[in-house]
């Protein structure tokens, strides 16, 4: 994601309209940093390529996921995978042979009696040639099975109901590729475009889509094939407001996130209000009004009670006048024990906001980093609530995390 010296955030709704929330000065206490370890940029198998973070507009397939104490990055730019602890040593490298340089400790070496040895034979480190194309989005399950989107080559992409179908999910078990899932499950056909994936806890995967009607869900089961196939579609979204104002309510279904152990996903809308010029009494643009979660069972189809997701609030003091603006928080994820994390960028780094899905208890804290000199970021929470974060300044990118799992474990025993 790129960003500037002075954040606002901007949403669109449809292309048309846009709310601006700037001047971002709440004081929200920050919570503990830990800087794990960095990367250099290069084409060395320890190293990252992001290409020119300077150009404003590249558009970055770097993403990160951590799991038990490792990390797993998925950097398409280079065409490869590294799979690292949290001191940063490197432990499997998945990688295109043909777009990278062999692994320094793949060389060959003379041993003291003369017979040529391959260094990664006595090496705890594993390499695992296979021919990445432009691997994106990433995540691991408790068997350390990878997962990771896949871009089909351009000559064979296909198409079904005008939609381009270009994307699959490879599969790692961690000494080679067991295949790919489309969406009849192993070896199936090509996703649409691919907002995010998810592992659950008990191992299966769960795909979520963009597509015309809004999004589509492919749920997996353990052995990777066809559980439940939703569309979500934003014709048909819940709308609790259309019967308390007299103008025209507008929504956008901002994210899906599958529970970790129950058939059941959370669909976060967010609405806005029609604006209406006083004058010349057509619409003027909209001005956001809530945000509901909804729980949506897989199997039925059907919505469950919603839950209002506070906003991120903002007071503009300029004079003696006071104005106040409100944003929609983003969706980031849900943990194994049910609290959900909501995140928006300010200028000191981003607010996060945890809010407890049985007790509706909330916690703001601060993710702090430079936001002068992060260019690139990319966030990835785990089961137990902990978020990780990949920081790239345009000397080297960062791997650290926050402890939401101690701040949320430390209110519950206060």
């Amino acid at each position: 994601m790129k960003k500037t010296s002075f954040i606002c955030l901007f949403l669109s709704i449809f292309g048309l309209f846009f709310l601006p929330c700037c001047h971002r000065n709440n004081v929200v206490p920050s919570i503990r940093r830990d800087d794990l370890f960095s990367l250099k940029y290069g084409s060395f198998e320890n190293q990252l390529n992001l290409f020119d973070l300077s150009e404003i507009g590249n558009n970055i397939n770097t993403t990160i996921a951590m799991k038990n104490g490792f990390f797993y990055i998925s950097n398409g730019e280079s065409k490869k995978i590294l799979e690292m602890n949290s001191y940063g040593d490197l432990l499997t490298l998945y990688y295109n042979s043909q777009k990278n340089p062999s692994p320094l400790f793949n060389s060959s070496n003379i041993n003291a009696t003369g017979n040529q040895v391959k260094t990664q034979e006595i090496s705890t480190k594993k390499i695992i040639d296979y021919p990445l194309n432009n691997p994106s989005h990433i995540c691991v399950d408790s068997r350390q099975l990878i997962y990771v989107v896949e871009l089909y080559p351009e000559q064979q992409f296909e198409t079904d109901n005008n939609r381009t179908l270009r994307q699959i999910v490879l599969r790692f078990d961690g000494n080679q590729c067991i295949g790919h899932i489309g969406q009849q499950g192993p070896g199936g056909t090509p996703f649409p475009f691919i907002k995010n994936i998810y592992t659950t806890a008990n191992n299966e995967l769960v795909v979520i889509c963009i597509v015309p009607e809004g999004l589509e869900v492919f749920w997996f089961s353990e052995s990777g094939y066809p559980l439940h196939n939703i569309l979500i579609n934003s014709n048909d979204a819940p709308n609790p407001l259309s019967d308390k104002t007299d103008t025209s309510v507008f929504l956008k279904v901002e994210n899906v996130i599958p529970d970790s152990r129950d058939s059941k996903l959370y669909v976060k809308i967010d609405y806005f209000n029609t604006l209406i010029d006083e004058t010349s009494k057509i619409q003027s643009g909209i001005e956001y009004n809530s945000t509901y979660i909804y729980p949506l069972d897989a199997v039925s189809g059907k919505y469950g009670r919603p839950i209002v997701i506070p906003a991120y609030e903002e007071v503009i003091t300029q004079g003696f006048s006071k104005q106040l603006f409100k944003c929609p928080y983003d969706f980031l994820g849900i943990s194994e024990n049910d609290w959900m994390f909501f995140t928006i960028p300010t200028e000191q780094g981003y607010v996060v906001q945890i809010v407890d899905l049985s007790s509706s208890k909330i916690i703001k804290r601060l993710l702090q980093f430079d936001n002068e000199k992060v260019v690139y970021h990319n966030f990835s929470l785990s089961g137990e609530g902990i978020i990780s974060a990949l920081l790239a300044t345009k000397e080297k990118a960062e791997v650290v995390w926050w402890r939401t799992d101690s701040l949320i474990d430390a209110l519950l025993k206060s």
